[in-house]
């Protein structure tokens, strides 16, 4: 039984679809006017691995992920740049979808853009004022009447009373609104600016409204998960919400997945805080595989520190992982073990991929422990299994030769499969088992690595 955990009930809960074997997923993507950055390239590889385990559990998955391309951002990035708005966003869309195929991304098989969807959201948008949960502010700007909807804050836990006696301090007072919790659907163009032609003259949409016209337009009232960072709970996904349930009358998404934040010094990575690191800044010191298995190792809706050093282990333990896939012929994996029971068990806890990537490790120590005792063609079944279930995550479909050798000369083993194979080593001696630590001791001779053991400690040289 699979189970997730739904924002919205705050409880996880047996997934069910509305239509049996399909699957209508809408994640919120990036609104491109910079690089990706490392908390994007979290949702990016959650959703991915939740992307992944469904189609393996055989649902046909429509897995639509937005793309934001016009937004005040947007704008003023342009005009910074002396250029035009959608030459802006199409290079940032192209570099985008290189950060994707770096971290070993499936493009979701939907990206709609707000700029394709104006007519959409013009419709919601009158719909929402013929029903009264909008109106014409006294500037040009259309807004949506927050007070109108009875269930707003069901998300988020949040209530108009408590959200008001704070508004000062969190929104700007702005006498066109009645009520400052009000936000914006439509706004009059300034000049010079991009606009489309509506009802309530040139302009354009708010942020909000464009998610939910999008996600209606593709997979109409009611869909099976919407999903995004943990940031967008509020107001973002509150506001969508109120606008498609008081546009449709209808119950809009019955699972909400929020991953959680990267973190550095304990505080949200995020560009208004200047604490952030573009994925293409990452990818200049780790592998694409490297941070995709750094992302998993936090379960998706935690917190999940960065620094060098989770970047390094995270580096090593994939080491460990196609080192004991080295050498192994082809074979069909032995599916029916522990470890696969393990690793599904874990996945269907709400995509527990911490547990997940341990049943791997064990996997792998069996792996070993088989061609240590009967030879490469025993432990094949095992290290097929292994890449089975790796490629549930993304990881391990890469030639381990070539992966170890890494960015080393393409002679020597790199430094992150020494470390494992001296890991590999100091738990055969742990275990007593001399010849196996005999043996790896060997082979990294003959690799051209010196080995000195200090006490429990080993240090190593190339020769």
């Amino acid at each position: 039984m699979l189970e997730i955990y739904n924002t919205l009930t705050n409880q996880k809960e047996e997934f069910k679809p509305i239509e049996a074997n399909k699957i209508r997923m809408y994640v919120c993507g990036m609104t491109v006017y910079d690089y990706c950055h490392l908390g994007h390239a979290r949702v990016m590889v959650a959703f991915d691995v939740i992307y992944r385990y469904l189609l393996h559990k055989g649902f046909e998955v429509s897995y639509a992920r937005n793309i934001t391309d016009i937004d005040d951002k947007i704008i003023q990035r342009a005009i910074e740049n002396g250029e035009d708005f959608r030459a802006l966003t199409q290079r940032f869309i192209d570099a985008m979808h290189e950060d994707e195929d770096s971290l070993g991304l499936l493009r979701p098989t939907l990206e709609p853009r707000a700029t394709e969807n104006i007519p959409a959201i013009i419709n919601m948008i009158e719909t929402l004022i013929e029903k009264g949960f909008a109106y014409v502010g006294s500037n040009g700007d259309v807004y949506y009447a927050v007070a109108k909807f009875a269930d707003y804050g069901k998300l988020s836990g949040r209530n108009l009373d408590d959200l008001r006696k704070g508004a000062g301090d969190r929104i700007a007072i702005d006498d066109a609104k009645n009520d400052p919790l009000d936000f914006v659907l439509w706004k009059p163009a300034k000049e010079g600016e991009p606009s489309w032609s509506s009802p309530w003259g040139e302009g354009r949409p708010g942020w909000h409204i464009e998610c939910s016209a999008m996600s209606t337009a593709l997979f109409g009232s009611t869909f099976d998960i919407h999903g995004g960072g943990k940031d967008l709970q509020f107001p973002h996904h509150e506001n969508e919400i109120a606008q498609s349930e008081a546009c449709t009358g209808q119950h809009f998404a019955n699972y909400w997945m929020h991953n959680g934040f990267i973190r550095i010094d304990q505080e949200k990575m995020s560009k208004s805080l200047g604490n952030f690191f573009t994925i293409r800044e990452v990818l200049e010191k780790y592998r694409g595989e490297e941070v995709r298995y750094f992302l998993l190792t936090s379960q998706y809706r935690s917190p999940l520190n960065y620094s060098d050093e989770q970047l390094e282990s995270a580096s090593k333990a994939l080491a460990r992982l196609y080192v004991a896939l080295r050498g192994l012929p082809d074979a069909k994996s032995i599916d029916k073990t522990d470890y696969a029971f393990r690793f599904h068990a874990a996945m269907h806890d709400d995509f527990n991929t911490p547990e997940a990537l341990a049943a791997l490790f064990d996997l792998s120590r069996e792996t070993n422990k088989q061609r240590d005792e009967n030879g490469v063609d025993a432990a094949a079944p095992y290290g097929a299994l292994l890449r089975k279930l790796g490629s549930l995550l993304g990881i391990l479909q890469i030639d381990p030769d070539t992966w170890l050798q890494g960015d080393a000369n393409k002679d020597a083993l790199s430094s992150d499969a020494v470390e494992a194979l001296i890991q590999q080593r100091l738990e055969a001696k742990a275990d007593k088992d001399w010849a196996k630590a005999d043996k790896i001791r060997d082979e990294l001779k003959t690799a051209g690595i010196s080995l000195e053991d200090k006490g429990a400690e080993t240090i190593w040289r190339r020769d």
